[in-house]
């Protein structure tokens, strides 16, 4: 019994190694696996944020092209009430699934942003829909929808952590006419 009570420490080191050893793998696991799952749906959030804002943009765009055909915007390709409104359905139809999503898996003050982005949209269209010839009126609801937009993109970037970016904001210069 002597020769088992000296071997007894290094016996109960072992088993201590052996447990402190399971003890951090398992922590480690648990923290890797967080650290994934905080990966996973930023990731997420951002595809869902970049969906939500390409659906809405592509929804100004035809506004643009709807407010060329009143003389309000300068855009080169006009479009007539009547070959906007299936587009503009279209578009309304395809953002609605982002919005949801970005309702569900945004942070609130991404959702709010976005909201008041999406109310000057609609502010646009409904101004469109009056078939308004007022130009100075359009180009203030395009500084709301450019402050919307830029507003929204910085609660993103806040959101997830992202660095400043730039406002797209750049002035076009006019080309040589032919």
């Amino acid at each position: 019994m002597s020769a088992f009570v000296q071997q007894l420490p290094a016996l109960i080191g072992v088993v201590i190694g052996a447990l402190g050893s399971y003890l951090a793998v398992v922590r480690g696991d648990r923290a890797r696996f967080r650290r994934e799952r905080a990966v996973r749906w930023e990731e997420r959030r951002f595809a869902v944020y970049a969906d939500w804002a390409q659906a809405l943009k592509q929804q100004v765009a035809l506004n643009y092209r709807l407010a060329a055909h009143f003389g309000n915007d300068p855009h080169p390709h006009p479009l007539s009430p009547q070959e906007a409104e299936p587009l503009l359905t279209e578009a309304q139809t395809m953002r609605e699934p982002h919005g949801e999503a970005l309702i569900l898996l945004g942070s609130p003050e991404v959702v709010e942003k976005g909201r008041a982005w999406i109310v000057t949209v609609l502010e646009m269209e409904r101004f469109l829909r009056a078939e308004a010839r007022d130009p100075e009126a359009w180009q203030a609801l395009l500084e709301r929808q450019r402050a919307g937009r830029d507003g929204y993109y910085t609660a993103v970037r806040d959101d997830l952590a992202l660095p400043p970016g730039h406002s797209a904001r750049w002035p076009l210069t006019p080309g040589p006419r032919p």
